[in-house]
């Protein structure tokens, strides 16, 4: 997977952890597989755009800030 992709995850997983969710509690609130968000924050799954979405809003925050974690992780 493309490293933009592997960062993605990471910024999911730390707002996850920002908000004191197990991955469990994610995937219920994203209406996702807790194994689809596990692979999502190791990097090895390439999530859609309204999988980026629900995600997103399940954290309750913007998807541009997402992405612009994901963006400014070195």
């Amino acid at each position: 997977m493309s490293d933009l992709v592997k960062r993605f995850g990471l910024a999911v997983r730390a707002a996850r952890r920002e908000h004191g969710w197990a991955q469990e509690e994610l995937s219920e609130a994203a209406r996702l597989d807790r194994t689809y968000i596990s692979g999502l924050e190791r990097g090895r799954r390439n999530p859609t755009l309204s999988t980026l979405e629900r995600i997103a809003a399940a954290l309750g925050c913007p998807l541009a800030d997402l992405i612009r974690a994901a963006e400014e992780m070195q």
